[in-house]
């Protein structure tokens, strides 16, 4: 054995024994991550938000922008398939399939992201609280649950820092001590520019003092200053991580540039159901026991190999859609089933070069690396045909927010890159290893005879 085919059996053996740990795991967890299968709105339902501005005279641009925030958003979620489009004049439209949480994920979309540190004037204002600040003195009253008049929520308190100081970068989980409480739930911040410097005077002039963090015009605490903060930087202590994840998702991918509120929210069922999908799979796996069976009985001992090389295409498909992760629906499975037939006609075109080969009195091996080498260009050029298709599409998806195309192009391009892996690695290595035992008495195994001429070489030339 050669130590090309040593090392493609040890690379196959690799990926092969990875695909079954991100698949068969237990835990559904690979070096922590999350491997869980993700399927999409069509098949398992999920929930619909209808956003509106509460600002008459909001733009195009602006809306635009905050279509993208939301998206952001939605992604730190873990939440694929997401449909993000805008809806008319002022509203924006989310679909979320499957969410875990669908009050957090809703408490994510509504709001702005707006960080500000006020000077509650030595009061300690009650969690939850929605107040007025120099920055932002009228909150949008549907945000305010029972209050109708603005004027309701009492004074305008002084802005010490202004959101757009803050350095989202520097937005990160974290856990901080809290004396014989231990350990709490925190996000940490920085500022940056006039607010940092705002930020450390103040703190240093009110050592022992509350001051206030408010989110959106909703105060999430009132510390007390224990120290100045010089370089802008700090925490922001919550009671729960459900807490802090939401205030992170908010930070951390961008403020919106005009206030949302939540006009319509709703359970949505899937389009398919679980027959639907029980239905498809069963007619995947038929599909596939017909092509193996095709493969097998035309091409015989090859035909085999290659049937042993889609199965390994499955699993390996199917532990990078885990992996990713990407989320399946309908168009993504229509996807991943047009890439194995691809995966497929790159096996009919090499196995068709080597029998030519053969017959042409090449031995086995011979016959082999020539059918591989002939068959090349077109496998190359038909897959970078389909890549291309597939990235034109992905990226017109993402353009004009057309996630069904994005999921179709995902997995067709993702199946064409590990069809080359199975059709030129997997079974070129299996046929490698296989060639010493075949002799001219078992050629049969290949479905050909040396001596049967083929069709152009038997007929008679044109007078």
């Amino acid at each position: 054995m050669r130590s090309r085919e040593i090392t493609s059996i040890i690379l196959i053996a690799v990926v092969t024994g990875l695909a079954l740990w991100i698949n068969l795991a237990p835990s559904q967890n690979f070096l922590g991550r999350d491997v869980r299968f993700r399927l999409g709105l069509d098949l398992q339902g999920g929930i619909q938000v209808l956003l509106r501005a509460t600002e008459p005279d909001v733009t195009r641009d602006e809306l635009e922008t905050a279509r993208g925030v939301i998206e952001r958003r939605v992604n730190a979620l873990g939440v694929g398939e997401t449909v993000v489009q805008l809806a008319g004049s002022d509203r924006i439209i989310v679909e979320l399939p499957g969410v875990d949480n669908p009050d957090q994920a809703v408490d994510s979309l509504r709001g702005t992201g707006r960080l500000e540190f006020i000077d509650s004037q030595g009061q300690y204002i009650p969690d939850g609280t929605v107040v007025r600040t120099s920055s932002s003195p009228t909150p949008a009253l549907a945000e305010t649950e029972a209050v109708t008049d603005i004027n309701q929520l009492g004074p305008i308190y002084q802005s010490i820092t202004d959101g757009a100081d803050l350095d989202t970068s520097k937005v990160q989980p974290a856990f901080s001590q809290s004396g014989v409480a231990g350990s709490r739930p925190s996000v940490s911040f920085a500022f940056t520019g006039d607010s940092a410097q705002s930020l450390a005077s103040f703190t240093a002039a009110n050592v022992g003092k509350p001051m206030c963090i408010v989110l959106d015009n909703r105060v999430v605490s009132c510390p007390t200053i224990n120290a100045a903060l010089t370089d802008g930087s700090g925490v922001i202590e919550v009671n729960s991580e459900a807490d802090r994840d939401n205030i992170l998702t908010q930070l951390k991918y961008g403020a919106l540039p005009v206030p949302l509120v939540i006009e319509t929210s709703r359970s949505v069922t899937a389009t398919l159901g679980q027959e639907s999908v029980q239905a498809s799979v069963v007619a995947g796996m038929v599909g596939l026991a017909v092509v193996a069976l095709f493969m097998i009985l035309f091409y015989r001992f090859p035909g085999f190999l290659a049937t042993l090389a889609l199965a390994l295409y499955t699993l390996i498909s199917f532990s990078i859609y885990r992996l990713i992760p990407i989320t399946m629906t309908l168009p993504g499975i229509a996807g991943f089933i047009l890439s194995i037939g691809l995966a497929v006609d790159a096996n009919v075109l090499i196995f068709a070069r080597l029998r030519e080969e053969y017959r042409r009195g090449r031995d086995i091996r011979t016959a082999l690396e020539l059918g591989f080498q002939e068959s090349w260009p077109a496998i190359r050029d038909s897959s970078v045909s389909t890549l291309i298709t597939s990235v034109v599409l992905f990226l017109f998806g993402n353009s004009f927010g057309v996630s069904i195309i994005q999921g179709f192009a995902l997995t067709l391009g993702l199946g064409i890159l590990v069809s080359l892996f199975t059709a030129v690695v997997v079974t070129r290595t299996f046929l490698r290893l296989a060639a010493p035992l075949f002799s001219e008495e078992r050629a049969w195994l290949f479905g050909i005879d040396r001596r049967a001429p083929r069709a152009a070489e038997s007929a008679p030339e044109a007078a």
